[in-house]
């Protein structure tokens, strides 16, 4: 069991390692949506090159969307104070675009799926390796970036996210990169403890290794399942948040 799983849990790892700093930072600029929207424009790049150069420079080509949709967030995240409407539109317009495409394509419906989420148990160790490389460059400019103020930060941490969601979706499809990059940064966002990036590795890790655990037991499809458990348990943690912090508040001020 443990050779067939240990590609998708190298998968998640890497995935993991610097989505739960980028979901940290979505949660807090309250634009949550961002992941989505992003990775769903990557998708459609993805779907030209299929339809219209057999499958050809299908990274450029994701890149290119991706890139164009978090310089425009960037920039409208300075500008603009209900920004989630453009968000919500830019993800709409890259999934309506992926369906409008592919329904052209003999294999529409199956190649959809693959964008939404891949079956991780057959991806490569070369590519993980190679993933791993990249995102350990993103991660170095986003330290440099640090000593940046105002527009330049702004666009060098949407433009790196950008970069970073299109090698995701190529990895493991929109849905499981949304999963990963949401979930455990919110279940560790309600933790009453410090180093919630450090909590958002190991809990993010610890699910997924349950999540294909059930996979496997159960012959389920592996991303959706990662999608499906990483999803339920933020969901239980927030209710869970909900019912109970409340209810420490209301003790905490009769004390």
């Amino acid at each position: 069991m443990i050779e067939i799983l240990l590609p998708a849990f190298a998968v998640s790892v890497v995935l993991l390692g610097i989505h739960s700093f980028f979901g940290l930072e979505i949660i807090r600029r309250g634009i949550l949506f961002t992941d989505l929207a992003i990775g769903q424009l990557a998708a459609l790049g993805s779907a030209i090159s299929l339809l219209f150069f057999d499958g050809k420079w299908v990274y450029g080509w994701s890149l290119g969307f991706a890139l164009a949709g978090g310089l425009l967030i960037g920039l409208a995240s300075r500008r603009e104070r209900n920004i989630e409407p453009l968000i919500g539109l830019l993800y709409a317009l890259g999934l309506s675009g992926v369906f409008l495409l592919l329904s052209r394509s003999a294999h529409g419906m199956e190649e959809i799926q693959k964008l939404m989420a891949y079956d991780i148990l057959f991806t490569p160790m070369s590519e993980v390796i190679n993933t791993a490389v990249l995102y350990s460059v993103i991660g170095f400019v986003l330290w440099f970036s640090r000593k940046l103020y105002g527009l330049p930060r702004e666009l060098v941490f949407f433009l790196s996210f950008a970069a970073t969601v299109t090698s995701s979706v190529k990895l493991a499809g929109v849905l499981v990169v949304f999963a990963l990059l949401v979930a455990p940064a919110l279940i560790a966002s309600y933790l009453p403890m410090r180093h919630k990036l450090a909590w958002a590795w190991v809990l993010g890790t610890l699910i997924n290794l349950g999540a294909l655990t059930l996979s496997f037991k159960a012959d389920l499809p592996t991303g959706y399942t990662v999608v499906f458990v990483q999803a339920a348990i933020a969901l239980l943690t927030s209710l869970i948040a909900l019912l109970f912090g409340r209810q420490l508040e209301q003790e905490g001020l009769e004390d």
